[in-house]
This record gives C-alpha cells, structure tokens and sequence, in this order.
C-alpha cells in the first residue's frame, strides 16, 4: 500500500458496481491545465469520483489496472480498465483490502497484494493521533487471470509483502519485512527463488524495473540520526511507518551498484523510469514548504535536469509512460468534487 493518503474518506462514486464488473464510464476531458504543463496535451479523465489510485498500463498500452475505493467496497479492490477509462472490471476477491497491482509482460495475468487470506473485512484505520503514519497491513502477493480467476498466492510470508512489480522476463520485485526490515527483494514469477536487494536499516519500497529489465528505481528513507532511527524502529514494531521523507535511488536489477538520486529532503515518491532508461517520472511535495502538496516531476537518473509537470491540483502521483512514451497516466486530485477524491488521467506527452 503506502500510498500519499488515499485511504480513510467514504467513497463518492454513485455508480454501484456489480460483485464482479464494474460499469463502463465514458472518457471525458479533463478540467483546464496550466499553461506551465507544457508536457501535457490531450489529457482525459478516465475516472469519476471516490479513490482510485496506482493506475498502471500493460506492455500493449491497451489497458490499465488499478485500485479504487468504490461501492459496494469499503476499502481499496482491483479493477482493469481500457486506456480510454471503458469497460472497468473488478479482478480481486472484493475481500480484505488490496493494493499495488501490476500486469505480467504477456498480459494474461496480474500481480496484486492483498489482505483477504486474513479475513474477508477491511482491516482497521491507524490511530494517527500521534501524527501521520501509514499501516502496514498483513499483505501478501497474489497472481490471477485477467477475469480474476485461477488466483495462486505467492512468496506468503507474516507481515506486509506488496509494492510489487515485474520485469520483461516476469521476475517481480517488491517490498516484504519477512527479514524484520522494509526491504527490496527479488523473486521468480512464481514466487520462487526470493532474494534481498537492499539491507540498509530504514524504508525500501516503490520499486519499478526498468522497461529493459536491467535496472531498477525505487525510494527511501535510511534514517541516520539515532533519534530517528529509533522511532522508525518503534513504529515499524507497532506495524507503522512514517512517510515524510523518501529520496529516489537507482541500481542494477541485482542489486549492486545502488545510486541516490535526489537530495532535497522531501518526500519524493512513486518513481518510474521513462522507457529511454534515461529519465525518471515521480511525485514529490519538494515545492510546498508545508509538505502537503504533491506534483509530479521528472529528473534523470544522474540527478540533473530537474522539471515540475503539473501544477494545477494538490495532489498528484503514480505516474507511468505508456510503453511508446507517447502517453502519461497518473492520478490526481484535479476537478475533484469532494475532499479526497482522486480519479485516474491520461494526457498525451509532448518532449
């Protein structure tokens, strides 16, 4: 999960949405942009009302899977959709809650987390009264067909295993605490053969493979001082996490040569790598001094070239190129007709 604060608000969508398909929505424009947005042209909006977050596109760019929040669901489930915003499905249980789902290269399958084998409810709020944390609920990793059919569990572990992604040849990576850390690690398509990436003490997550397969991008937070290390540690003991600051690295898909990238101190999250190899997409909140409004940027993989791509709403996040770059999908706060609405956008990309 760990996513910037998607959860917690009813949904507001009216549609009801069937035990196993969703409704069809028809693609609209978006709301005006921002004449700085000069990257983005032709942007739709493919989502109307609720939560919807994490949209991400098949090897085709025909398609999208994402999360929503949406009647008659309490929390987060697993939908597909066409790349016009038609013929959105349900693929998960509609149990637990679930999160970060991924297409395999073929297309056949899909990879997502969830809760479910832990009961069929939604697992309980955070106490935030402390300040702002995300949970770490008991995921594990699930593949499925297209129609959510022929679901296998993999690589189960206790705690939260989810963020997961996959590469061209089907390996996933993703983040588990089975080593008592919120580590990267590797693993075969079936689950197999799990290997740990990363083993510095703090925050490991978000990872994405390179369109290649070779390289891999992710965020984190590797607390130095011993007076943050020891809250991270004691959160993480209560199953929680605090997300205020991640700086994006880069490294081999083996896990060596590992590279910082940012170092503003932000909380820079979702990071994706251009199909160029040579760029990287991501969300931050570098811009507001308060912390609380999320853009997205783009920076290359060598650090320079920092660039700001939206502007107009307060949140925005989760983006991802379309496999040809011609297209960028992202979700945002932009139009949004209640407090902690977000819905999914596709915008063509102009170099």
């Amino acid at each position: 999960m760990l996513r910037l604060g998607l959860t917690g608000a009813a949904a507001v969508l009216r549609e009801h949405v069937a035990a196993r398909r969703a409704r069809a929505q028809t693609v609209r424009a978006a709301p005006p942009g921002d004449p700085r947005e000069r990257h983005l042209t032709g942007l739709r909006q493919l989502t109307f009302g609720g939560q919807n977050a994490e949209a991400y596109w098949d090897r085709s760019g025909t398609r999208l899977v994402f999360q929503s929040t949406r009647p008659p669901f309490g929390c987060d489930q697993i939908f597909t959709m066409g790349a016009d915003g038609s013929d959105a499905r349900l693929v998960s249980t509609g149990r637990g809650r679930t999160t970060c789902a991924f297409f395999f290269p073929d297309g056949a399958r899909l990879l997502y987390a969830s809760t479910h084998h832990g009961g069929a409810d939604c697992p309980p709020a955070p106490d935030r009264s402390r300040g702002y944390v995300w949970p770490l609920y008991d995921y594990d990793l699930y593949t499925c067909a297209l129609d959510g059919s022929d679901l296998r569990r993999l690589a189960a572990s206790p705690g939260y295993d989810a963020e997961g992604t996959i590469a061209p040849d089907g390996r996933i990576v993703f983040t588990s605490m089975r080593d008592g850390d919120l580590d990267l690690y590797v693993a075969d398509a079936d689950g197999g053969q799990v290997r740990r990436l990363t083993d510095r003490p703090g925050y490991d997550g978000g990872p994405f493979f390179s369109w290649d397969g070779r390289d891999i991008v992710w965020r984190a937070w590797h607390p130095t001082d011993p007076a943050e290390l020891g809250e991270y540690r004691a959160l993480l003991g209560q199953g929680l996490v605090r997300p205020t600051r991640a700086e994006l690295f880069v490294m081999a898909a083996d896990g060596t040569g590992a590279r910082q990238v940012t170092s503003n101190g932000a909380a820079n999250w979702a990071p994706c790598l251009h199909p160029d190899g040579e760029r990287i997409v991501f969300s931050s909140n570098l811009h507001d001094p308060g912390r609380f409004d999320f853009a997205l940027y783009l920076i290359r993989r060598d650090g320079r070239g920092l660039e700001r791509l939206t502007y107009t709403e307060s949140f925005a996040a989760f983006p991802m190129f379309s496999p040809d770059g011609r297209r960028l999908v992202f979700c945002s706060s932009r139009g949004a007709a209640q407090p902690r609405e977000f819905n999914v956008f596709v915008a063509d990309w102009v170099e």
